[in-house]
């Protein structure tokens, strides 16, 4: 009896010391590459937030790669997981268009030494160890709301045209806003008659930001949530002489709608793109050299931005947006 404890005791210890070694190996001992992968190729609000990543990988020796689809979908999306796992590189960074759908394939990827950070657009949490987020969810749903309120006195109705049905975080951001007006009598007299979806396409936004109009006489405004669709709605609204009687918010690079914020007929919520690809790349280094593994209240260091908490969730925010207008639009380089 006394030999089979023994036995059992000694085989007990055989194991957790391999697995102590095997976690220890996992764990990066130098910088490592990140490969990051946005939601679209195309999109300039990830070819800024890669040139912060980019400048963060200079600083420490390592590298930030980006691979893209040409089309905004979770299936294209899996095929690059898959890519970046056979070249090798330290860490999965993503922007998922779709936040399940990508999650079986990020898992594999894990079971093969890639850690994975989402950014931007989260990933099912069980898939990834953090999410850079640019500010808290609620609040840029908040501020976009109360920006078209301000738009149109808070009163009438407006539309929102979202990115793609399957977009994480346009999703919540449409589910606060409408749980904000419910509760909130300062827009009572505010109606939200629709939501489209432009699909990451220019061509199609501008499309749907013209039906909107022709399909709702009396709007007054709408809202966007989407670095392409801001800027692509402001031009077709102009070339067809609505903008201004139609009113346009939502997210989109400052610098792309300057002119039409400086006119009075857009506003703007926005951060410094370049400092999320900046701080996701510092983060995704933090987590492979297992400095960080998702739990709430622990620390890391991103350069010149200083030290962040990691959050519920594995939420690391980025820091607070602003509403851009006419008396700050100067502030905002991109």
């Amino acid at each position: 009896m006394k030999t089979t404890v023994l036995t059992s005791l000694l085989l007990a210890s055989t194991l957790i010391a391999s697995f102590g070694v095997a976690s220890a190996a996992d764990c990066a001992k130098a910088p490592v590459t990140v490969g990051f992968l946005p939601k679209l190729d195309t999109d300039p609000y990830f070819q800024v937030a890669q040139t912060g990543a980019e400048e963060a990988a200079a600083e420490i020796g390592g590298k930030a790669i980006k691979q893209a689809p040409s089309q905004a979908t979770a299936e294209a999306q899996i095929d690059f997981i898959n890519n970046l796992v056979s070249q090798k590189v330290g860490v999965i960074a993503i922007s998922a268009n779709d936040a399940n759908a990508v999650a079986p394939a990020l898992r594999r990827a894990e079971k093969q030494g890639v850690k994975i950070v989402s950014y931007d657009s989260d990933v099912a949490t069980n898939s990834r160890t953090l999410f850079l987020n640019q500010a808290a969810g609620d609040s840029l749903a908040e501020m976009m709301l109360e920006s078209m309120g301000q738009l149109i006195n808070y009163e009438g109705d407006f539309a929102i045209l979202s990115s793609t049905p399957t977009a994480t975080n346009q999703n919540a951001w449409i589910d606060f806003m409408k749980k904000k007006m419910a509760a909130d009598k300062k827009y009572s007299k505010m109606k939200l008659v629709q939501v489209a979806y432009g699909q990451e396409s220019e061509q199609v936004n501008q499309q749907q930001a013209l039906g909107l109009a022709q399909a709702f006489p009396n709007l007054k405004g709408i809202i966007i949530p989407a670095g392409i669709g801001l800027p692509a709605a402001a031009r077709a609204m102009e070339q067809a002489g609505l903008l201004g009687k139609i009113k346009l918010t939502g997210l989109a690079p400052a610098t792309l709608i300057k002119k039409y914020i400086q006119d009075g007929s857009v506003q703007d919520i926005w951060w410094n793109v370049k400092d999320l690809g900046y701080l996701t790349y510092y983060a995704a280094q933090a987590v492979a050299e297992c400095k960080v593994s998702g739990k709430e209240g622990e620390t890391f260091t991103a350069g010149r931005l200083g030290s962040y908490k990691v959050g519920a969730k594995g939420e690391v925010l980025l820091g607070p947006a602003k509403i851009v207008t006419p008396s700050n639009v100067e502030e905002f380089k991109f």
